[in-house]
């Protein structure tokens, strides 16, 4: 069935904001969660199913394959149909993965779970920030990126907690019929607060467009015209240069820490904890700076990048010891978190606003190509013992994401002017 969306009157009240914020928050850190629902428990696969390391790792390449390839095309499915009716296939995506983890007898069945969180993860950008930029009034938008972006942090530190914690009680198999009812508690409350996550969709705005003509009536006239927009595919190199660097971190700071200054391996672990712990808080305070500086927003994530660049080769000159070393490296995640919000709020500015779903699915993909790829750049440094030019490479990378930040902003500035 097609949905509806009437625009609702300003002054916006704070609890509508902040209950449509809360929602989309929620279902943002399930999806983060979705992100490890193997990996924390890879140890125990590879000795049940006596997996290989190359094995563990091909699930992760394969996820975020099906999820950045899925991702780029969700965008059509939710400006059709509306974000709504796509969160809830989701999340239902999820809980089946879950399911059949809880189920699995080999590597066959693990295929099966990334196949499905992959399907899963694809919509959840253009589902949110459609959600979001449709919802949220203007004047607190800025907020709900913050918070978006802090839910997904705190997804990806839940998933290990939860996962191995149960496991570590029970059995790995309860911990994934535990995560089963988690995504359905998820989902029931989705559902019960389902009139805040309406959003309009292309039969909607088709006929609003009949009575108050487009803007861009080139948009409107065909599905893929948005792809001859320069702002989109700089948007996207923006998202696969700084995910490049974000996966460096994630992969290899704890190896780094290892090996080139023996640090323990839990206090190495604690590092990258501390690393999105930090990027949580510097999102919460970047939430009031893109409040704040909207009108400046490629500034500040092009200030924010280049300091996290600037931390990572202070850190890849070994100069630190162990103990500093951590430290700067938990302080690059706030750097990078500070300029969160303002990130989405760049990419909201570049965005069509008959476009969103599609530019957003194609934008974010590039979070998901980032992903898959740095592994393949920067293993092999890792390989040839390069550690502090794996950390240089990646604050190389991230200093290159500033440049392109920037000239979004030109660009979308010149088209409204």
């Amino acid at each position: 069935m097609s949905e509806t969306l009437t625009a609702p009157l300003a002054p916006v009240p704070l609890r509508t904001d902040a209950r449509v914020i809360g929602l989309v928050g929620m279902a943002h850190a399930t999806s983060h969660f979705s992100h490890l629902l193997l990996a924390p428990l890879f140890p125990v696969f590879m000795r049940e199913f006596g997996l290989s390391f190359s094995d563990v790792g091909l699930l992760m390449t394969l996820f975020f394959v099906i999820s950045g390839s899925g991702q780029a095309m969700a965008g059509f499915v939710v400006d059709r149909f509306g974000a709504r009716p796509v969160m809830f296939a989701s999340i239902g995506l999820f809980a089946l993965a879950a399911l059949v983890a809880a189920t699995a007898t080999g590597y066959g069945g693990l295929m099966l779970v990334v196949v499905l969180a992959g399907l899963g993860n694809a919509p959840f950008h253009p589902v949110d920030f459609t959600i979001l930029n449709q919802r949220v009034s203007d004047a607190r938008i800025g907020y709900g990126f913050s918070a978006h972006g802090l839910t997904g942090n705190l997804g990806w530190a839940l998933s290990p907690i939860f996962l191995v914690g149960i496991s570590s009680a029970t059995h790995w198999r309860t911990a994934y019929l535990c995560a089963v009812a988690m995504y359905v508690l998820v989902g029931l409350i989705l559902w019960i607060n389902r009139d805040a996550l309406l959003t309009s969709t292309a039969k909607s705005r088709a006929a609003a467009l009949a009575a108050n003509p487009t803007p861009n009536p080139t948009l409107a006239a065909h599905p893929l015209a948005f792809m001859r927009l320069p702002t989109v595919w700089w948007c996207f190199s923006f998202f696969l240069l700084s995910t490049i660097t974000l996966a460096v971190v994630q992969t290899y700071a704890s190896s780094i820490l290892l090996a080139v200054h023996q640090v323990s391996f839990e206090a190495a672990s604690l590092t990258l904890s501390a690393y999105m712990v930090s990027g949580a808080l510097g999102m919460l305070i970047g939430g009031w700076v893109a409040a704040k500086k909207a009108s400046h927003s490629d500034q500040v994530v092009a200030r924010s990048m280049t300091a996290g660049a600037l931390l990572l080769m202070l850190c890849a000159t070994g100069l630190l010891g162990g103990t500093g070393t951590m430290v700067v490296i938990a302080l690059t995640g706030f750097a990078v978190g500070i300029g969160g919000p303002s990130r989405d709020m760049m990419i909201r500015k570049a965005t069509p606003r008959e476009a969103t779903g599609r530019v957003y699915g194609t934008v974010y993909s590039g979070l998901d190509v980032g992903f898959a790829i740095s592994p393949l750049i920067f293993g092999q440094l890792m390989d040839g013992g390069w550690y502090g030019t794996t950390l240089a490479g990646a604050g190389t990378v991230l200093l290159a994401s500033v440049y392109v930040a920037l000239k979004v902003g030109t660009l979308t500035r010149a088209s409204t002017a």
